[in-house]
């Protein structure tokens, strides 16, 4: 989706990397983008490209994944121990994670979805549980969703929906938080949405840590923040957005939550972004389109940060940890 009207031509130039930041953060900025993959294999091989996918996650080093999580809600090491478990809901697997020191009658849940869409499922969906869980100190449910090639659109949504459903059972909706960064947060907002529409009661509150929730890739940042950005590859999410919708229509409000109707209710949100986050138009549009449906929601901006913020190594991810723990508590209220 692009303007009729000619482009801004924008010359070559050196972005320092800003001194406002903390001496972590500016080395996490300094090392660029580490991503050189291989070609994808054609996509409609889907056992191609899930052995594409398996082999790079191979080579993934040990906890390098945790930041995805981390960086939403902490360091990847809370100092917290957590017990987990798996818990099989209808042919959907979810971890829960309860932190030391919550109470057995603590009723408050977190139902956090991490991101990616193509990869972070099976243990590292039990550690994001830990993670999270620690981070903010209450029980934490995490969604083992099918992901892609084998499990488009809409198999992801049904299996969060799922989880949600199974909560419902035994938590009240004040008691529920619903949560994630990345892909995890769109399916945060449409998981929303789809439950809204099927009458089912909402969440008291929304996580939505730098959301891609449009994607036709209309939002400025998109081409902006390229260069910018170094979680960032513009091939690499077009690839990764093909596998996800697997064709469908990517202007529908369960795969572009933007599209949806937010007047007919959404609870309080809080939205995270960074200044050079590919997804900062897309997480200030969401913020402006939930003002003007009357939904609570703020909006946190940190200067300097790509999409994973720092890797969970700066003071900047803790703040933010500190900002989504506190937005969470204020909204849990008496839940506990």
């Amino acid at each position: 989706m692009t303007s009729p009207h000619p482009p801004v031509t924008v010359p070559e130039r050196q972005v320092p990397i800003p001194a406002t930041l903390s001496e972590p953060a500016q080395a996490v900025m300094a090392m660029g983008n580490p991503l050189t993959p291989k070609p994808w294999p054609p996509l409609d091989d889907r056992e191609a490209v899930q052995a594409y996918i398996a082999e790079r996650d191979g080579l993934t080093p040990p906890g390098s994944a945790g930041p995805m999580v981390a960086s939403c809600y902490g360091s990847a090491d809370t100092g917290v121990p957590c017990e987990t478990e798996r818990i099989e809901l209808d042919g959907v697997g979810v971890y829960q994670a309860v932190p030391q020191g919550v109470a057995a009658d603590d009723r408050r849940v977190h139902l956090v979805i991490h991101g990616a869409w193509i990869s972070g499922g099976g243990e590292l969906a039990r550690s994001g549980a830990a993670m999270t869980a620690g981070a903010l100190g209450a029980r934490t449910w995490a969604v083992d969703y099918r992901m892609p090639p084998f499990h488009p659109f809409p198999t992801p949504l049904d299996d969060c929906l799922t989880a949600y459903r199974a909560l419902l059972e035994h938590h009240r909706p004040e008691d529920i938080i619903i949560g994630g960064m990345s892909g995890g947060a769109n399916l945060a907002v449409a998981t929303i949405l789809r439950a809204r529409d099927e009458g089912l009661p909402l969440p008291t509150a929304a996580v939505v840590n730098t959301p891609p929730i449009d994607l036709t890739k209309a939002g400025d940042t998109h081409h902006t923040s390229q260069g910018l950005d170094i979680s960032y590859s513009a091939d690499e999410l077009e690839i990764v957005f093909q596998l996800y919708t697997d064709g469908h229509d990517r202007t529908d409000p369960y795969v572009s939550p933007l599209f949806g109707d937010f007047t007919k209710g959404f609870p309080p949100t809080i939205l995270t972004t960074g200044t050079r986050d590919f997804l900062l138009s897309d997480t200030v549009r969401l913020h402006r389109k939930l003002l003007a449906a009357d939904v609570p929601a703020e909006l946190h901006v940190w200067e300097g940060a790509p999409h994973f913020m720092f890797l969970g190594m700066a003071p900047e991810d803790h703040e933010r940890a500190t900002q989504v723990r506190k937005f969470c508590e204020r909204h849990w209220g008496g839940a506990a």
